[in-house]
């Protein structure tokens, strides 16, 4: 039976260093852009709201970083995404290649300004 994951601290310490360090920038960035969302775990994996509403999610597996934006998110940055593979509001960002700090930056502003009208 696994344990559970009580934190983001504790979810992205089960991770080899370089895998954390890529999910400890992805998660300083949605800090960074969404100070005031609220960081939890949900689905297993560390979740943010703004506005009590989804922003974006990121997960560690063993060959990628998902990354969920909803499928709102990933319709805007469709081209940018298109060599990744995607699911309706997801993407894999291969472990064997640097993250793709621009459009994860601009994912999470996007996300933020839609979150905000709402």
């Amino acid at each position: 039976m696994k344990k559970q994951i009580d934190s983001v601290d504790d979810y992205i310490s089960k991770f080899p260093k370089e895998v954390q360090e890529k999910l400890n920038w992805i998660r300083k960035e949605i800090i960074d852009i969404a100070p005031k969302s609220v960081e939890s775990i949900s689905y297993g994996m560390p979740a943010y709201k703004l506005n009590e509403k989804p922003l974006v999610y990121f997960g560690g597996f063993a060959n990628h970083i998902g990354f969920y934006a909803t499928p709102t998110g990933h319709e805007k940055f469709k081209k940018a995404l298109s060599k990744y593979k995607q699911g309706k509001g997801s993407v894999q960002f291969p472990l064997e290649q640097q993250l793709p700090h621009e459009i994860i930056t601009e994912l999470i502003k996007f996300r933020v300004n839609e979150n905000l009208k709402k």
